[in-house]
């Protein structure tokens, strides 16, 4: 398996088909929640929608460069989310999530083997690799904290 297929594996894994890190993904989760629970906030902690906002627009961002865009996302605006009213709206953002996560996992599978090293728009970003990477560890993070609200709502 080359380097390319490894990171589409990883990325598939936590996002919408894997099972051997967490036991599930979030794709499998997400089917368990009413919009009602996903909206809920407990404390100040975010709602699962807010989190599934805030992933799905890392994913969109990375995605766009993956693609040969520019990088847009900026991290103030990433749960800037407008309220979840209804099942529909729920709906939608669900569906948002499913369509970049499965483009992002094509995505990386076609790159070419040596873009992992170059630079990831600016060096200071640091390598294609490196982000990719940070992109399925963020992703893992968040899932863990979506994890646990899951069980108190």
């Amino acid at each position: 398996m080359n380097q390319s297929e490894s990171l589409a594996v990883r990325m598939d894994e936590v996002l919408l088909n894997g099972s051997w890190i967490a036991n599930t993904n979030i794709k499998e989760q997400l089917q368990k929640i009413s919009w009602q629970q996903a909206k809920r906030k407990i404390g100040d902690h975010n709602s699962i929608a807010q989190l599934i906002y805030h992933i799905n627009y890392y994913i969109g961002g990375i995605l766009n460069v993956l693609q040969g865009g520019d990088l847009e996302i900026r991290d103030k605006y990433s749960f800037d989310m407008a309220p979840i009213e209804s099942a529909e709206d729920w709906q939608r953002l669900k569906e948002d999530y499913l369509k970049n996560a499965t483009m992002i996992v094509n995505a990386i599978k076609t790159q070419p083997f040596d873009i992992w090293g170059q630079p990831f728009v600016k060096e200071a970003y640091g390598s294609y690799e490196r982000n990719l990477e940070g992109l399925i560890e963020h992703s893992y993070y968040h899932f863990g904290q979506i994890s646990l609200l899951i069980k108190l709502v």
